[in-house]
């Protein structure tokens, strides 16, 4: 963040923000340091009460030490030795790279008053633009995944369709006699007879309905139980084979995206 002509660090750490106290010391007119801010006893009582709140490993003994002690002349307190003898956790002394002393943003707020109000007024008003900044292309993120899984999801179902909607039976083929019912149901789904599949599919394994996706093969068996229906009301080979397959394409296209269906397939 930019506050003020100040170039302040913000780091998430365990999904809370962190901003560097070493970077808005330098904002300050003047000689100032953090351990000046951290033997004064209003601040010692500041973070006793945020670590009671948030920080349920906090060592309130030591702290009770340290509160006694807050403010004499001789009192002198590192981030180091208040961090190790209370446990606390929401100032921490980093080294490294990007090391110095990082605060909970609530707790940086704080200090940004010990530069001045102005500055704190404005070190608030740079960090929301920096989380409305966050949210804003988190929430283009989300709409463009959102956008790319209707994409996505389009080209599944137009290949499902492309490859499981069966072709529309010709009258010359209606008109040809099958040699069984299974395959007058094979040529109504799969648009092929058992020993067609095999011609086309040498390399494979076992028969076309071994192969049958999931759905095909829940309209196989719709199919099965409505054959046996007009086979009882005498509906000729031809005839029931173009009704099977206007049925069977029917019904491909309605399962095809069925949520309970894909979940039985994963």
């Amino acid at each position: 963040m930019d506050v003020l002509g100040s170039e302040i660090t913000v780091t998430t750490q365990k999904g809370h923000d962190y901003i560097c106290l070493t970077d808005m010391v330098k904002a300050k007119d003047g000689d100032f340091f953090i351990a000046d801010w951290l033997r004064n006893r209003n601040t010692i009582e500041f973070l006793g009460i945020w670590e009671t709140v948030y920080n349920t490993g906090f060592n309130y003994v030591e702290f009770a030490t340290i509160k006694t002690q807050a403010g004499l002349n001789s009192y002198r307190l590192s981030v180091k030795e208040w961090t190790q003898k209370t446990r606390a956790i929401g100032i921490q002394a980093t080294t490294g790279r990007y090391g110095g002393t990082y605060a909970h943003r609530d707790i940086a707020f704080e200090f940004g008053m010990w530069i001045s109000p102005k500055f704190k007024i404005y070190l608030i008003k740079e960090f929301q633009r920096l989380k409305d900044e966050e949210s804003r292309a988190a929430s283009l993120e989300w709409n463009f995944q959102r956008t790319l899984a209707k994409v996505n999801y389009k080209i599944h179902t137009d290949a499902i369709k492309e490859h499981l909607v069966p072709p529309l039976i010709t009258s010359a083929q209606a008109q040809s006699v099958y040699a069984s019912e299974a395959d007058l149901l094979n040529m109504a789904l799969f648009g092929k007879t058992a020993s067609q599949w095999r011609e086309a599919n040498p390399h494979l394994e076992g028969n076309v309905r071994d192969h049958a996706g999931l759905e095909q093969l829940v309209v196989l068996s719709n199919l099965e139980s409505i054959n046996a229906v007009f086979i009882h009301h005498g509906l000729s080979a031809a005839n029931r084979l173009k009704q099977l397959n206007a049925i069977a394409i029917s019904q491909i296209r309605s399962l095809v995206g069925v949520k309970s269906i894909q979940k039985l397939q994963k």
